[in-house]
């Protein structure tokens, strides 16, 4: 970075709020992170601006969870204002530094992120309401093929014997499908995600796409069981109900990618989250994020690492016995006793 560039980054760092909220006022203030959807100023949770040192970096760094890029406040206006020569995004950081930038309101700060269209919520409830209970379903069929065999708890899974899917480009077709509800903090459906299945409930349906969700997904996730002071959340519902196998009584809370997961919000009572990760770069990513913006708030994050690609993979070809060890090495020892099934 040159003497100016290091300068103007420098200077803006001081001013890190006051960037955000200039540059990204499509975003909130979180903690201590200000988050928004991407550096051109979409709306969203992806992206995650320190708004203070730290001993993870400096203010005014942050990273995109949903691509993994990561800059500067220098980037984040000449994402957001669509600068492509650093003498014009020099420019403009020196007239925003030379602006009086009065603290914000209140109102300012509570202002929420613009959600989904509220008829991709209503259908989501709908599709949701007209499925049937998991037990004794195709999608019940699938999840023990796939080694998952202990369901209690799990009323936000349900099933759809005909549940319409969309080519690309042709005409709609039907398949079953598991039908996730996807829930804020209250308890209150705002999204689902469904995973269309193969007419015997072997796989997944032979289609593009057998997983998509509708809704608003930002900060929610498919929570099974009631969280209290632990929890655990990881990104499919598969890997989460796997690693529940050898955790009976810990609360799972599947965010569906990687940029979710690295947006979740947090129940008012936890202290200690197991981030769950899957072997792959997005994975690591969002454990980073999430990770820090947990220890911002003062919640112990250990991270769980699967052995293979992540935990439904470690069940399925390495079997209980390996799957319970590799967590129980990883878990807090007071957590051993509490939520761990011990072999009969």
């Amino acid at each position: 970075m040159s003497g100016i560039a290091h300068d103007l980054s420098h200077r803006l760092a001081d001013r890190a709020e006051a960037v955000c909220r200039h540059y990204l006022s499509n975003g909130r203030r979180e903690g201590r992170y200000w988050l928004v959807g991407d550096i051109r100023n979409t709306p969203g949770r992806s992206l995650f601006v320190r708004l203070q040192a730290s001993a993870k970096g400096p203010a005014g760094k942050w990273t995109d969870a949903a691509t993994g890029e990561h800059g500067d406040l220098l980037d984040v206006i000449r994402g957001s204002r669509g600068l492509t020569d650093f003498a014009d995004v020099a420019n403009e950081a020196r007239t925003f530094l030379n602006l009086r930038h009065p603290e914000p309101e209140p109102s300012t700060l509570r202002r929420r992120v613009v959600p989904a269209p509220a008829g991709h919520v209503e259908a989501a409830r709908r599709l949701f309401a007209m499925s049937q209970p998991l037990a004794g379903t195709l999608a019940e069929t699938y999840l023990r093929r796939r080694g998952i065999t202990l369901l209690h708890g799990t009323g936000n899974l349900r099933f759809h014997p005909r549940c319409y899917y969309k080519p690309g480009d042709g005409p709609s077709e039907t398949w079953p499908a598991m039908i996730a509800a996807v829930t804020d903090l209250t308890g209150r459906i705002t999204g689902i995600h469904r995973t269309w299945l193969a007419p015997d409930g072997s796989d997944k349906a032979p289609v593009d796409a057998p997983r998509k969700a509708m809704g608003d997904l930002l900060g929610s996730t498919v929570r099974i069981g009631v969280p209290d002071s632990v929890m655990a959340a990881g990104e499919g519902i598969e890997t989460m109900l796997s690693l529940r196998q050898v955790l009976p009584n810990m609360a799972m809370a599947p965010a569906l990618s990687a940029a979710h997961l690295a947006a979740i919000l947090f129940p008012p009572a936890l202290r200690r989250l197991y981030i769950v990760r899957d072997n792959d770069p997005a994975g690591d990513a969002a454990r980073d994020m999430l990770m820090e913006r947990a220890n911002a708030e003062g919640i112990e994050a250990i991270c769980l690492s699967p052995t293979l690609g992540d935990f439904n993979e470690d069940l399925q070809r390495l079997g209980m016995d390996a799957l319970r060890a590799c967590v129980r090495l990883q878990l807090a020892p007071e957590d051993v006793l509490r939520f761990m099934s011990l072999p009969r």
